[in-house]
């Protein structure tokens, strides 16, 4: 695996366990329907998702 193979995939799982935390947030939160932020968690979630995706997809170019 080159240098840059294995850092993307240190970054990936670091993301992969933000990922995790931000929606074990949201979700306790989540159980108050007028909780100004849990939407928001949930927003950046995916967006988290969707970044270690993206990694993995480049990650498989290399």
């Amino acid at each position: 695996m080159s240098t840059d193979a294995a850092e993307l995939s240190s970054i990936q799982g670091t993301l992969e366990e933000l990922s995790q935390r931000v929606a074990a947030i949201a979700d306790r939160r989540d159980s108050d329907p007028d909780d100004p932020i849990s939407p928001g968690l949930f927003e950046v979630e995916r967006s988290l998702r969707n970044a270690v995706r993206r990694l993995d997809r480049l990650r498989g170019s290399l």
